[in-house]
């Protein structure tokens, strides 16, 4: 078995966001710079919130940017271990029933904050003898079981921050399984990781005061701890966090606006880390350039006109090879008019709308002061073959003959052969144009 084994554990609730996509992608590349496994786990304990359209996009989500998983599990098909590890932890007395409802535990909270305390569980319950706890049940009330802590620090060296201490002694037992029978997220979570080999446990720096109960559970159940690395989470320009369930830059918005799978990746996994966010020829590559030890401590600002940069410069730099797959349904596998094109696109299907300077149909675009000047240029339109020289050639003899240069010179021509302000190059355009309807073009 492969000594490096990662989890990704999304819940399938919601649409997954770009903040999600950092996790995905550093346990991802972290587990592929080492040989090792890549599991996905869908934390589908919460039946009431998860649901299989959200599983299915989970799926899509990762095979857009790339991503395919060694093995693929959901928590909802794995409950006999849980019950297992539940029944071990009773035994062991670590895990307790407790009766409070939703209210009383709200009243708890409040007396304790009016009288300056921390507002954690008190333990009441531990106190219970048989018979009130059969007084409870008589009156149709259920426990929820609760973890009980050791209450001393747990101490822990994480990959990204360094030496931690959780003190579990300011925490309230935690709730691991609910009044009716199911599993909160902790328990499954920590059984999963143990059934799994889970070497290393990659997520978001949210979770760190998790760590330390976490902890405690895996050395209750006799498992191997993995080691920790907790990230800086992925922020908005305004600082404000992503949320999955009002789907913010969901991923697949983000795919159905036209981003390259690789610019919204290269964003998610470098923003926030001492790597500049720049292109890659792929996402390995960035993996192999990126170290746990390069992630910030600060936060990680996502800026969306950062993401529009990157996607045009991932598309500028794009070798025909790559692109002829996509231009063929669109009519437009042609290299020289990718090569023409590629420098003035900020998503793939802008290519559609520049390819008509090509094809057409195009308007001149004349001022009345040009026209003499273009008159000329018509008649000084060399003769073909066309190469990329063909343009200097023309605009040379122009500037000798009429005495127009700079903008006076190349501005009309552009307006005439395209009827756009900006646009290609007009060296690399020309030979597309060809001289019949470059000469169709001019007045």
């Amino acid at each position: 078995m492969t000594d490096t084994v990662v989890r990704y554990a999304p819940s399938p609730t919601g649409r997954l966001h770009l903040g999600n996509a950092r996790p995905m992608l550093l346990n991802w590349l972290f587990a592929k710079a080492r040989s090792g496994r890549y599991i996905l786990r869908l934390d589908d304990t919460d039946v009431a919130r998860s649901t299989e359209e959200a599983a299915l996009g989970i799926l899509a989500d990762l095979a857009w940017l790339g991503i395919v998983p060694d093995a693929k599990v959901r928590q909802s098909d794995r409950t006999a271990l849980y019950d297992a590890a539940r029944d071990r932890l009773i035994a062991a007395g670590r895990l307790y029933p407790a009766y409070e409802t939703e209210d009383e535990l709200d009243r708890k909270r409040a007396r304790a904050r009016a009288l300056g305390k921390p507002p954690i569980y008190d333990r009441s319950a531990l106190a219970l003898t048989e018979a009130q706890k059969a007084a409870f049940e008589a009156e149709g009330r259920k426990p929820h079981w609760r973890f009980r802590l050791d209450g001393k620090p747990v101490h822990f060296d994480d990959m990204i921050k360094g030496p931690q201490t959780v003190n579990t002694t300011s925490m309230s037992d935690p709730v691991l399984v609910r009044a009716d029978g199911t599993y909160l997220y902790t328990l499954p979570s920590v059984v999963d990781d143990i059934d799994l080999g889970i070497t290393h446990v990659i997520r978001g720096e949210d979770h760190v005061s998790n760590t330390g109960t976490q902890i405690e559970i895996f050395e209750a159940l006799g498992g191997p701890v993995p080691l920790f690395a907790h990230h800086n989470l992925l922020t908005g320009a305004d600082g404000e966090g992503f949320s999955k369930r009002l789907g913010s830059l969901s991923l697949s918005d983000l795919r159905e606006a036209g981003y390259e799978p690789l610019a919204v990746a290269l964003m998610a996994v470098l923003t926030g880390t001492s790597l500049p966010v720049e292109p890659f020829p792929d996402l390995l590559a960035a993996g192999q350039a990126l170290d746990l030890s390069m992630i910030s401590h600060g936060p990680a600002r996502f800026d969306p006109a950062e993401l529009d940069t990157l996607n045009a410069r991932i598309l500028h730099a794009m070798q025909y090879e790559e692109a002829a797959p996509r231009l063929a349904p669109l009519g437009l596998a042609s290299e020289p008019l990718w090569l023409a094109l590629r420098e003035n696109l900020t998503k793939f299907n802008d290519i559609k709308d520049l390819a008509a300077l090509v094809n057409g149909p195009v308007e001149p675009i004349v001022a009345d002061e040009d026209r003499d000047f273009l008159a000329v240029a018509r008649d000084m339109l060399p003769l073909e073959p066309w190469d990329a020289g063909t343009w200097a050639l023309w605009t040379t003899g122009l500037k000798e003959k009429t005495g127009r240069k700079g903008k006076a010179l190349f501005h009309p021509l552009r307006l005439a052969l395209t009827g756009r302000e900006q646009g290609p190059e007009l060296k690399s355009l020309l030979p597309l144009l060809g001289r019949t309807e470059c000469l169709a073009r001019l007045p």
